[in-house]
């Protein structure tokens, strides 16, 4: 890295720059930057407070704003799209390229925000989101599957992934052999990276968390034979077969913690749940060589242990059959 660089500017290979947010903590969400011939695309933008950081990548880059051709979300969650309101405001030529699903609430955020601030409460929203900025629909351009565009001439792959969101598209980039994945492919936090390599784990957060169909998007990341998947939690990884077979196991277990779980009232199965995958994590690191105390663990993976619980009853209590009068049509 160049000494001008700020440390938060890592460069990837072959024009992929990661962008540390500064969310939550150092090295806990990406926004990544792809630049070719001097146009440039954002690829996810964390929260609204990252502006600052994603401007000076373009400075340190020596890129002007009007370099930026997309500014692309993987899917509307704030700590992949809270910022791009802001973001379309400071690029004068950029245009949003969005999910279908997605492109409503980049147009008009007020539901989204509403949605968000039930599941992190309005003290948070404000301390770590900041506001969100509508775009103008004349610059959102809604994807489809198998979509491409173009930066400096680099062809951009549209797949939509659905899964952990509805409004969830991958973006793959043949040039360096990667996905750039949101959160379809798991979250892999450096902290827990041992001599075997990277650890992945998958997101179950609210509200539309359906394992079977994201069982499904991940196996078809895999099916590209990728060499790196960049994750917004974070960073790029590779050694992608042995993360992959790893994170469909995860996910396994996942489904069979809430399904072991599934009938107890609503306060017990969520503890129950969030215990669950502290054994479970926990276990799966401890295979992995991973040396930290149980305490550290907890501490680095309490916000995805409480958002994965919520997410998971959403989805038990849809896959829950009715009660038995219910069924009788009673």
């Amino acid at each position: 890295m160049s000494a001008a660089w700020p440390q938060w500017l890592e460069p990837l290979s072959q024009g992929v720059f990661a962008v540390d947010t500064g969310f939550q903590r150092p090295r806990f969400d990406a926004a990544f930057l792809l630049v070719e011939q001097g146009r440039a695309a954002f690829i996810d933008t964390g929260p609204a407070p990252a502006l600052p950081r994603l401007l000076g990548a373009l400075e340190a880059l020596g890129l002007a704003r009007d370099a930026v051709d997309w500014v692309i979300p993987t899917h509307v969650h704030l700590d992949h799209a809270g910022g791009v309101g802001q973001l379309m405001q400071a690029l004068p030529r950029a245009r949003a390229l969005v999910h279908p699903r997605g492109v409503r609430h980049v147009v008009d955020p007020s539901a989204l925000w509403q949605g968000a601030t039930e599941v992190y409460g309005a003290e948070e929203m404000a301390r770590s989101y900041g506001a969100l900025l509508a775009v103008p629909a004349e610059r959102v351009l809604a994807t489809a599957e198998a979509m491409v565009v173009h930066v400096g001439g680099r062809p951009l792959v549209f797949a939509d992934t659905p899964g952990h969101a509805r409004h969830h598209h991958c973006i793959w980039d043949e040039a360096s052999r990667g996905w750039f994945t949101g959160d379809t492919f798991g979250i892999s936090y450096r902290e827990f990276d041992t001599a075997r390599g990277p650890w992945i784990q998958p997101v179950a957060v609210p509200t539309q968390f359906e394992p079977d169909v994201l069982q499904a998007s991940i196996r078809r990341l895999l099916a590209r034979a990728p060499q790196w998947m960049y994750l917004t939690h974070y960073g790029r990884v590779g050694d992608v077969p042995r993360l992959g077979a790893l994170l469909l196991a995860q996910l396994a277990r996942l489904v069979a913690l809430g399904r072991r779980e599934q009938h107890l009232p609503a306060a017990e199965r969520h503890a129950a749940l969030r215990r669950g995958q502290l054994e479970l994590f926990c276990a799966s690191l401890a295979e992995h060589g991973c040396a930290l105390p149980r305490e550290r663990v907890a501490e680095l993976l309490e916000i995805d242990f409480e958002l994965n619980a919520q997410g998971m009853a959403i989805w038990l209590d849809k896959a829950a059959p009715p009660p038995a009068n219910e069924a009788a049509g009673a």
